[in-house]
């Protein structure tokens, strides 16, 4: 929670004795964080539109969701063409070990 705080995602309240206070909108956000983060978002881009997914039903949450999705579909596409490398790198190195297993015979 303190990392997320660092991050500048959640702002908790704080108790008198200086202790933080994680009421439930707290936790829920959290919640939404932990889900975009396991999908492999980017702390930057889950910085710039959370509040606008967390907070109420505003007249410009639906042009900011147009940007995320588009954003998120950006960040998709880079993902897919990363593993296609990647793919392709797995390939190669198994047809090289194939290769070497059978001269090693």
């Amino acid at each position: 929670m303190r990392h997320y705080e660092d991050e500048g995602l959640i702002v908790p309240g704080r108790f008198s004795n200086g202790f933080r206070d994680y009421c439930q909108s707290t936790v829920d956000r959290v919640l939404v964080i932990r889900s975009l983060l396991e999908s492999g978002l980017p702390v930057r881009l889950i910085r710039e539109v959370l509040p606008r997914l967390t907070e109420g039903s505003g007249a410009d949450t639906g042009v900011v969701c147009v940007e995320f999705l588009h954003e998120v579909q950006g960040y998709r596409d880079r993902l897919a063409a990363r593993i296609a490398v990647l793919s392709d790198q797995q390939a190669a190195l198994d047809a090289y070990l194939r290769e070497a297993r059978r001269t090693d015979l």
